[in-house]
């Protein structure tokens, strides 16, 4: 929807992509007949500013698309706020994809001049699948979508349908009830909590993970200084099978991690409530366990204890 209402055909859009999700949304800009300038980031890398700025130097580019935080091989990009900024001294509309990184880590839209944040409630926010998120900026409403002439391609993905249905009274399609209900329940969690405090939790026990993976003897994907906090990319020894151990820590342990696209790692998520003590320690034994069973050497104990050292403010 975000891509459907701000991208119209003949766009210029300069889309930054550092892995499968960020490529994704350039593919959606070609799906509405706009015109995608790839701007790949160096190879498990955030994207660089300087080099961001020379691309918008040399196009007279729309719209600007990134993701926050790159699911697939877990790179985040922290230089969002400048790149953001930077887009809209050049004239451009900001996409950004947060759908692991909301509520998770600081995204102050309106400050670092975001139009549009999307993201979906069974990632940070610990809701379920089936209810995505959706926020345009002030701007961007009055400018793009509010004087648009032209239909967006699919009735769903038509934001002034959507502003009818939920602020007009108006009809659009029928509501996911349980879902609005559970994302209701989440948002007052989340607001209980307060976002600084869970920013706080989320990056401890994030960092408290990794030093723990890293102490065990296992090697994380991304550098420190590019590295996404809310989902942990582990490389797999090589003569490790991947699968062979997912499979051993769902059957014995009853834990479930994630695979990757193409990729020869694992990845942990840490969003919402995943991030507490308990889940941590369940899952780092369980990693450690299955990786000895699948063949790796480890030292589990050193890793385990590391790990509670950290998650304790020593780290």
């Amino acid at each position: 929807m975000a891509v459907a209402n701000l991208v119209t055909p003949g766009s210029r859009v300069l889309c930054i992509t550092n892995g499968y999700f960020s490529q994704r949304m350039a593919e959606m800009v070609r799906r509405v007949r706009g015109e995608p300038t790839i701007l790949e980031a160096v190879h498990n890398e955030g994207a660089d500013v300087a080099l961001v700025e020379r691309a918008l130097q040399q196009g007279q580019f729309d719209v600007v698309t990134l993701v926050q935080g790159e699911t697939s091989n877990t790179v985040c990009n922290k230089n969002l706020n400048q790149i953001a900024k930077l887009a809209k001294r050049y004239g451009c509309l900001v996409i950004v994809d947060a759908v692991c990184t909301l509520s998770t880590m600081p995204l102050a839209m309106d400050s670092w001049q975001v139009d549009a944040i999307i993201t979906g409630g069974q990632k940070g926010l610990s809701s379920i699948p089936g209810v995505s998120l959706l926020a345009f900026s002030e701007s961007a409403w009055a400018k793009k979508i509010a004087p648009r002439k032209e239909l967006p391609f699919h009735w769903c993905l038509d934001a002034q349908l959507a502003d009818k249905f939920w602020n007009q009274k108006s009809y659009h399609y029928t509501a996911p009830v349980s879902g609005i209900l559970a994302l209701h329940e989440a948002l007052r969690l989340v607001c209980e909590e307060t976002l600084p405090q869970r920013f706080e939790r989320h990056l401890r026990c994030s960092e408290a993970l990794q030093a723990g993976i890293e102490t065990m003897g296992l090697q994380l994907l991304i550098e420190k200084q590019h590295r996404l906090n809310s989902v942990v990319g582990i490389v797999v020894p090589d003569h490790v099978s991947a699968d062979v151990v997912r499979a051993h820590m769902s059957k014995v342990h009853k834990v479930e991690i994630s695979g990757a696209f193409g990729l020869n790692i694992l990845r942990i998520g840490q969003m919402g409530e995943q991030s507490r003590a308990y889940n941590l320690f369940r899952t780092l034994h369980a990693l450690g366990s299955s990786m000895r069973a699948a063949g790796a050497e480890l030292d589990l104990p050193a890793g385990m204890a590391e790990m509670e050292r950290v998650l304790s403010g020593e780290g």
